[in-house]
């Protein structure tokens, strides 16, 4: 089946690639220093495995009935019929294909062992997390996946393979990155749980329950943002272990993630949607001030202005 371009546009959920981008943008800015082919082989990297396990999500869930007419939220390609299965699952693996070879390029250009593994990696998470016998979302571990690879390994990977080492305003950075990604699957699967739990796709927000699940949205956004002020407090006291004083910009974004804060208490169904892509808003902002003040601070500090 041949589905038109703006279906398959609409199936790689474009709302959801800001989560494999913006840590890249995040993690370049951390490190103080621009190679752009690699940042533009970077950005792939990211696009390709968010794409990839969107398609990839599809595909599975599709198949095995996990999405169904009851589901609340955009159609999926395979569920509605929009698209063939067999042809999600080749877009699944071509997306993720480019990332590879973005991501081989980068690993012979800085140390192949190391960005190999981390690669390899990657892309058995983008397949396995709907996939496989025993996928891990239906685990309840998809949360601390998102965290390590679109947080930890997204931001501090990209610092890494422009300067070769991890600075530690990269590592604070990917922890909020992370944080606010897992806020946005929590948003999505808090959403799912009645249509997941019929499937027995045993989700972390299925396993832990609504009320809980609303409770660790919260706590990952707020912590998202006490996470710059200790990262900056960590500054103060000690530069080496710390995150810049600039990084304070993040917190710019605060506003944005008000209004999620209060839908997220009581919303359900698709009252939800607003909270999952005010939440991407969110983690997009905030991403992008946390780069702005990093390189302030990096242009500050190479032309001799105090950093403070």
């Amino acid at each position: 089946m041949t589905a038109p371009a703006r279906v398959w546009w609409q199936g790689a959920r474009p709302r959801t690639l800001g989560a494999g981008l913006v840590p890249v943008l995040v993690g370049s800015a951390a490190a103080g220093e621009v190679i752009w082919w690699r940042l533009a082989a970077a950005l792939v990297v990211g696009a390709g495995l968010q794409i990839g396990v969107n398609y990839a999500n599809d595909y599975f869930d599709g198949v095995r009935g996990v999405d169904t007419h009851e589901r609340v939220g955009p159609p999926r390609l395979v569920a509605s019929g929009a698209a063939s299965a067999t042809s999600v699952l080749v877009a699944a693996l071509l997306a993720i294909a480019v990332a590879a070879v973005a991501g081989l390029a980068l690993a012979l250009a800085t140390t192949p062992a190391l960005i190999l593994l981390v690669g390899a990696l990657a892309l058995v998470a983008a397949l396995a997390y709907s996939g496989g016998p025993r996928p891990y979302a239906s685990l309840g571990l998809g949360e601390l996946m998102v965290f390590l690879f679109f947080g930890l390994m997204a931001t501090c990977g990209t610092t890494y393979v422009m300067v070769e080492t991890v600075t530690s305003g990269s590592w604070w950075c990917g922890v909020v990155m992370g944080l606010l990604a897992v806020a946005i699957l929590v948003a999505n699967n808090l959403r799912d749980i009645p249509t997941d739990a019929a499937a027995g796709k045993r989700t972390l927000a299925v396993r832990i329950g609504d009320r809980h699940a609303r409770a660790l949205y919260g706590t990952c956004v707020i912590g998202a943002f006490l996470t710059i002020i200790a990262g900056v407090v960590a500054f103060l006291i000690d530069e080496r272990v710390g995150l810049p004083q600039w990084g304070l910009f993040g917190l710019a974004a605060w506003p944005l993630s008000i209004r999620p804060l209060e839908l997220i208490r009581t919303a359900t169904g698709r009252e939800l949607i607003p909270v999952l892509t005010g939440t991407a808003a969110v983690h997009a902002a905030t991403g992008l001030l946390l780069a702005l003040g990093l390189w302030l601070a990096h242009i500050r500090f190479e032309t001799g202005t105090p950093v403070g």
